[in-house]
């Protein structure tokens, strides 16, 4: 009566045991059944973690090396220093250009390409705005009517993703790149009115209308186009110039801020005639004229708005402390 039991018991129940797969040791299920006969129900091969990468092993080691982290490919921005703005001499600057010099003593890395709608669905859900036939419909094409909060939320669940994955490494965050951060990585060592010269024709660039200082006249799409359509720039990012108008962390202010690593984010500054406060865009869009598209050009929006032209891009920098 004893032994049949435990034989029905065991019947019941599954034993665990050992066996190696020529990798190592992993634990298996087994099965005993009435006839004393044991069988193999299944393998047990457990979730193998890696370990974090380290923050001294995260850096790179020169302007556009590229990684993936949480599904985002990414391009390296070494620490530098550079004149922001534009000189008084580049045709069709704006009064809010006047040149400061910055310095950015740590490097990032920039997201390649502008969020796409498949990113968004994958970090965070349900699109954050109405589709529109220029903004199209693609989980390749850019995420537009996204406003500031719902960006920097993004990258808020990016940087836990990242984390999980053991890809970010510890003190590091995805957010949103300062407006000197933004020009540093659009001009990747330029000092001409684009990151490809002083013209821009919209076969290098999605913009529509006129192109700048007389380059050749191209296509005029009129819509958003997938990432990547366009060349790069000499840090292998893309769309730079065009495409979306990309939200900026920093709160705008008239004055270019110069110095030191500049960030504007946590102090507001010039009003708008309604009393409203706006945040930086930069980058230009399908909807602009080719001037629009110079890397110094600074735009302003009410952070709570939102629409079909303006999307953004991540960075993934050391986090801040003490703004």
């Amino acid at each position: 009566m004893g032994r049949s039991w435990i034989g029905a018991v065991l019947t019941a129940w599954s034993l665990c045991g050992l066996f190696t797969d020529g990798k190592g040791w992993v634990p298996r299920v087994r099965k005993l059944g009435q006839d004393g006969k044991v069988t193999t129900l299944a393998a047990v091969i457990p979730e193998v973690r890696r370990p974090p990468v380290q923050a001294d092993s995260f850096l790179g080691s020169r302007g556009g090396n590229e990684c993936e982290v949480a599904g985002v490919k990414l391009c390296w921005c070494p620490p530098g220093r550079f004149r922001m703005g534009s000189p008084r001499d580049e045709p069709e600057r704006r009064p809010d250009e006047a040149q400061v010099e910055v310095t950015l003593t740590k490097g990032f890395w920039m997201g390649k390409y502008e969020v796409t709608q498949g990113q968004w669905k994958r970090v965070v859900g349900k699109l954050p705005g109405e589709l529109t036939a220029a903004g199209g419909e693609g989980d390749d094409l850019p995420v537009y009517n996204v406003n500031y909060r719902e960006a920097e939320a993004f990258c808020l669940t990016l940087t836990e993703l990242g984390r999980e994955s053991g890809d970010l490494p510890k003190g590091w965050e995805f957010r949103l790149p300062t407006e000197a951060q933004w020009e540093y990585a659009c001009r990747a060592g330029t000092k001409a009115a684009t990151s490809f010269g002083d013209t821009l024709s919209s076969k290098q660039a999605n913009f529509q209308g006129r192109p700048y200082n007389g380059a050749e006249a191209g296509p005029s799409l009129k819509r958003a186009t997938r990432v990547g359509s366009y060349p790069a720039n000499a840090w292998g990012l893309h769309d730079m110039h065009g495409n979306v108008v990309e939200w900026c962390r920093d709160w705008y202010h008239a004055k270019l801020p110069g110095g030191k690593d500049p960030d504007l984010s946590s102090v507001r500054g010039t009003m708008n005639r309604d009393g409203t406060f706006s945040r930086v865009r930069r980058g230009s869009a399908w909807t602009d004229d080719g001037w629009a598209s110079r890397s110094a050009f600074r735009q302003r929006f009410e952070p709570e708005r939102r629409y079909d032209h303006i999307g953004f891009r991540v960075i993934a920098g050391e986090e801040r402390t003490g703004l």
